[in-house]
């Protein structure tokens, strides 16, 4: 992550309350509340004062029925104002941590595929599940006991100064002996609890890319070093919840010993006033009264601040995400492209590295130009940077020098967005959502029809193995399509492209997983597909671009050769070595 914990954690709070300002009608609802019950618990000491010296001392059986009748109204208030508190509170845990959420992935969407590269996908997935819903518990449950206790506490603290100055001070003594292992051991707590959440992040991780590639581990034989592997972390994460238990249970400890122990000092302090009749025996059971809750309130709030510094942490890592920059921004004033495009492309001596590689130059001084219609195919070995072109043509990177066109317009003065919307990717991997075939199509044109779907499905010769799926376009293919053979899944891409009919073709390999029936069908649905667009096709093998109009050849970076295949086999001996290689044998 491009920023340190330490440059985020002045703004945490504030940052966290931005997203309680839409609902401050029901903050202040909660808070209301929060305060009536508290305010409720605190006359209650009252109410038991008068049972006591005016019901139980004083022998007056009407007047204690009617005290006990009082009680029991404060109780009721009490409760209700509790109810509707633990309302608004839980609501705003749940709508905060949606908000959060939403901002969060809606950020994630922006960000390049320079940031996907440097930082773990399952890392990013725990801090946007378990950190967010680690949030919701905080906001919705553990700071409304914060905020309730710590209401109570001072009014405990004011209503037992009320009843007796004297004992009052001498509970003062105390407070700071409390208060002293919140401050310095919640500190603690709250920089450990953040470390429990890396390693947490790290299991995420783990688990993400195994499965996720599982088909590997397992033909490796590679489960036994995994399961090792994921010992080991969870050994990481046993050890850094070691640390924050034991600060935080010592953290309970010494404050209960503490205030429980400063309450039964003064109480017994009290029960000498009353035997010298100094105050009465409601006065003092009041003051015990008022005590506990004020004990009780100082316990809540020792447990609760592990729960609320392991939030802190967790909404560090979360404004992280936030907050990172976006490197492929859109420019103040973006130019917008004409209604209808013609695809022309041009590279005008780019040059481009990788941002992990600085030093590595991937492309040299690289220029060429594509016509509008032009069928172009890129040839060369790997690492040629056949791919890295096609990364820069949709504005994944930016170049490190030079300049790329599109219809004579820079394409750093476009909005990335409707950049990205003028070209149709076919990858070599074919991607594949977890979702219902007819999803997956018309994945790049999402108000496409029913019948538009299956024209193109037609057209990329997919319908009929699509037609014998359990529920034909409406069968989930699963995750990463795990239902679809290699052949089947390249289909639905190309399907997916042709429906999405934009101006730019950029076939990798696009047949590439298909058996030799299967490609001379799609081949044909390419050839129809390519008549009024501009295509750009890498080709690892040369058989499916001898029709292409040019061909590139390129080789580390520069462009070694252009022309056509016969052009191409007299005068480049790269492209000649290729070929006798592919076609002669």
């Amino acid at each position: 992550m491009s920023a340190s914990p330490q440059q985020k954690q002045p703004g945490v709070l504030r940052w966290v309350a931005g997203f309680l300002n839409p609902y401050r009608g029901r903050v202040l609802a909660a808070l209301l509340f929060l305060l009536l019950s508290s305010l409720a618990w605190l006359a209650l000491g009252q109410g038991v004062r008068l049972l006591v010296d005016e019901g139980f001392v004083a022998g007056n059986s009407s007047r204690l029925n009617e005290l006990t009748l009082l009680v029991l109204a404060i109780t009721l208030v009490g409760a209700l104002a509790v109810f509707f508190r633990f309302y608004f509170m839980s609501w705003l845990g749940e709508r905060v941590s949606a908000d959060l959420r939403n901002q969060v992935f809606q950020h994630l969407l922006k960000l390049s595929p320079a940031f996907y590269s440097e930082t773990r996908t399952g890392e990013v997935i725990s801090r946007f599940t378990a950190d967010t819903t680690l949030l919701q518990s905080v906001v919705g449950s553990s700071l409304s006991m914060a905020l309730r206790s710590a209401v109570t506490a001072i009014g405990g603290l004011t209503m037992m100064a009320f009843t007796s100055i004297k004992l009052t001070l001498l509970v003062f003594l105390a407070v700071p002996l409390v208060l002293a292992p919140i401050f310095i051991l919640g500190k603690k707590v709250r920089k450990l609890a953040r470390q429990s959440q890396d390693r947490l992040a790290d299991i995420g991780a783990h688990v993400d890319e195994s499965l996720h590639e599982i088909h590997t581990v397992q033909s490796y034989g590679h489960e036994l070093r995994d399961e090792q592997h994921f010992a080991q972390k969870i050994d990481a994460v046993l050890e850094a919840a070691r640390g924050r238990i034991f600060y935080r249970a010592l953290l309970i400890a010494s404050v209960m010993l503490l205030s429980i122990g400063a309450v039964t000092v003064v109480g017994y302090i009290g029960a000498q006033n009353v035997l010298t009749g100094s105050i009465s025996a409601g006065q003092l059971t009041a003051f015990l009264f008022y005590a506990v809750m004020v004990a009780g309130g100082m316990a809540t709030i020792s447990e609760v601040i592990g729960e609320v510094q392991r939030a802190a942490g967790a909404a560090e890592r979360l404004q992280e995400l936030a907050s990172e920059p976006v490197q492929i921004a859109a420019p103040a004033q973006p130019i917008a492209l004409p209604a209808t495009l013609s695809g022309d492309l041009r590279f005008d001596a780019v040059s481009f590295a990788y941002p992990l590689s600085p030093a590595q130059q991937v492309l040299h001084q690289l220029s060429f130009e594509v016509k509008a219609g032009e069928r172009v195919a890129l040839v060369g070995p790997s690492g040629a940077g056949k791919s890295t072109l096609f990364q820069l043509l949709q504005r994944f990177y930016d170049v490190s020098a030079g300049s790329i066109y599109l219809d004579q317009l820079p394409i750093t003065a476009l909005e990335p967005a409707q950049l990205r919307r003028q070209f149709a990717l076919v990858p070599q991997e074919a991607v594949i959502f977890a979702n219902s075939v007819l999803e997956n199509v018309r994945y790049g044109r999402p108000e496409a029809s029913l019948e538009q779907v299956i024209a193109a499905c037609v057209a990329a010769r997919a319908d009929q193995f699509i037609r014998d799926l359990p529920e034909g376009y409406q069968t989930q293919l699963g995750e990463r399509g795990v239902r679809l053979s290699g052949g089947q899944k390249q289909r639905i891409a190309i399907a997916r492209a042709i429906l999405a009919d934009r101006p730019i073709l950029l076939l990798d390999e696009a047949t590439s997983a298909l058996d030799a029936a299967s490609e001379h069908a799609v081949k044909l649905a390419l050839q129809e597909l390519m008549q009024q667009k501009t295509t750009l096709i890498i080709a690892h093998r040369l058989s499916t671009v001898l029709n292409a109009d040019r061909i590139l050849v390129l080789d580390q970076g520069r462009l070694l050769a252009s022309g056509s295949h016969s052009e191409l086999v007299a005068t480049c001996p790269l492209y000649r070595e290729l070929a006798e290689l592919q076609l002669l044998a």
